[in-house]
């Protein structure tokens, strides 16, 4: 079952690619449709059938390249299959978006299919080569998006960039996963086998530097300050749906690294180096909000909240760590308000990010002070501009909240001064998100010279289903979260679990 959700995607991308020419453009972007529908149908039935207690679920086998150590092995537990059903349902409201999309579809739409594929691939990756094969295709992907549908000439060296970044940080990822194979006896990529080993137990220096290694390759593709420089580039210049994609399941391959890969495989060295998470993710959700509070480019900002966000991810991940002055309920709720932040992060900024798009489709430019009083000529943008900044802020009732309450709650137990640090960055990000939207939807209209005639239109059908499905799922979450929260909750006491040993 979980190869078929994986894999049909880019099957539907093999057979697009055989259609011959002639065929109604709109036809491809219908096709994608179905096929993400069905892909969000398994998912939905997966979830259906999932022992929240059961641990790792549906795994499915298979011989690659046994003399290597090397299998085909997936499965899903409570730490994955959320983000395998956010990274669905965020597919499918991109490709209700690209109905819009009228530029070399076909290979648009093969594109995105892939990188569904490559995404899912990922989640539910038991093998670190088979997570490190996803890992890399994801990059190779995301580059032809940014560069083949970005905005003219930086897009390209966005595109360049963004490559060149995540590609280093992904062989510096693969030194990591070497280090951990060879320490193994007998020596294996299998997660489950390593995990049950702990081959780097006592391995002092060698278990640090694989730690450094793993913990770099996925810091980069989170991206946690310093290895943040890519992010706003590549987002500013990505087209709408490209950016969505980026930053609600790209960046999540990275923070779900740390829950899949270090903390569980390297719990010596994670319980010593806790500490340095902890500061980074301080860092990164102080610096992430302050550096977006001072952008002019509604895009960048947004893409700069993803720094402030996933700081806050980090964060946790590093207060798990830390066994003194806490316990294991604190540790796990901090575990289950990471998992529950990658889902809301995904579904929250992607809207943001579709909504940035409706601006430079009518106007072609990002800048906040080129717009004034856009409530007026456009209420339905304007009323889901300010759902999706108030969710982002974590508002009660939206499901940033219900991770940021956990997050916090459970860090501070061990960890207040980094909390209280990091607790300053939802403060700055209110601040820039009410500064952007009482410039842009409130007062006289005033817009760009670049508007053609017939002034500021309202979000299109397509456009509004697209974005209204994300936020009202976010609100869902925030009202109900019991239906997710009981998923997460046992295998996150399962990793504490792990790291505490």
């Amino acid at each position: 079952m979980l190869t078929v959700v994986t894999f049909l995607p880019l099957a539907a991308c093999v057979l697009l690619l055989l259609v011959p020419p002639g065929v109604p453009a709109r036809a491809f972007t219908w096709v994608w449709i179905a096929v993400a529908t069905a892909d969000l149908a398994l998912v939905i039935a997966l979830w259906a059938g999932f022992d929240a207690g059961g641990g790792l679920q549906y795994e499915q086998r298979a011989r690659w390249m046994p003399t290597a150590g090397v299998g085909y092995h997936v499965g899903v537990d409570g730490l994955s299959l959320p983000l395998v059903a956010m990274t669905c349902v965020l597919f499918l409201a991109v490709a209700v978006h690209a109905l819009r999309e009228t530029r070399r579809v076909r290979s648009y739409v093969c594109l995105f299919l892939f990188l569904q594929s490559v995404c899912l691939g990922l989640f539910v990756a038991q093998d670190l080569i088979l997570f490190f094969l996803f890992f890399d295709l994801s990059i190779v992907g995301m580059f032809f998006v940014i560069a083949g549908w970005g905005h003219g000439e930086r897009a390209r060296a966005a595109a360049l960039k963004f490559f060149l970044y995540t590609f280093v940080g992904s062989l510096v990822l693969l030194l990591g996963f070497i280090g951990l194979y060879l320490a193994a006896d007998p020596h294996t990529f299998d997660l489950v086998d390593l995990a049950r080993a702990d081959p780097l137990a006592g391995h002092g220096t060698w278990a640090a530097l694989v730690l450094l290694a793993v913990g770099v390759g996925l810091a980069v593709k989170t991206p946690t300050v310093p290895f943040h420089t890519w992010l706003p580039p590549a987002h500013t210049e990505a087209p709408a749906a490209g950016s969505a994609i980026l930053a609600g399941v790209l960046l999540k391959m990275g923070t779900y690294g740390f829950v899949r890969i270090a903390m569980p495989l390297l719990p010596g060295s994670w319980r010593e180096y806790a500490v340095v998470f902890l500061v980074v993710g301080a860092v990164s959700a102080v610096y992430g909000a302050l550096v977006a509070l001072g952008q002019t480019d509604f895009k960048r900002m947004i893409a700069y909240t993803s720094v402030n966000h996933m700081g806050y991810v980090i964060l946790a991940v590093g207060a798990a760590g830390m066994l003194a002055g806490t316990d294991a309920q604190a540790r796990s709720l901090a575990v289950t308000g990471a998992v529950v932040q990658m889902v809301s992060h995904g579904l929250i900024t992607g809207a943001l990010f579709l909504l940035s798009g409706v601006l430079y489709d009518r106007a072609g430019t990002y800048a906040i002070d080129a717009y004034s009083g856009l409530a007026a000529p456009s209420p339905r943008f304007a009323a889901l501009t300010v759902l999706a900044a108030f969710a982002g802020l974590g508002i009660p009732g939206f499901s940033g909240f219900i991770a940021e309450f956990q997050i916090f709650t459970g860090s501070l137990a061990s960890q207040a001064v980094a909390t209280a640090i990091a607790l300053t960055g939802i403060l700055l990000t209110a601040a820039l998100f009410l500064r952007a939207l009482r410039q842009m939807l409130l007062g006289p209209v005033r817009l760009p010279p670049t508007v053609r005639t017939g002034g500021f239109p309202d979000l299109a059908g397509t456009e509004t289903a697209a974005i209204a499905p994300l936020l009202a799922l976010a609100l869902v979450i925030g009202v109900l979260p019991r239906f997710l929260l009981d998923v997460i909750e046992p295998a996150s006491r399962t990793l504490v679990g792990l790291v505490a040993r």
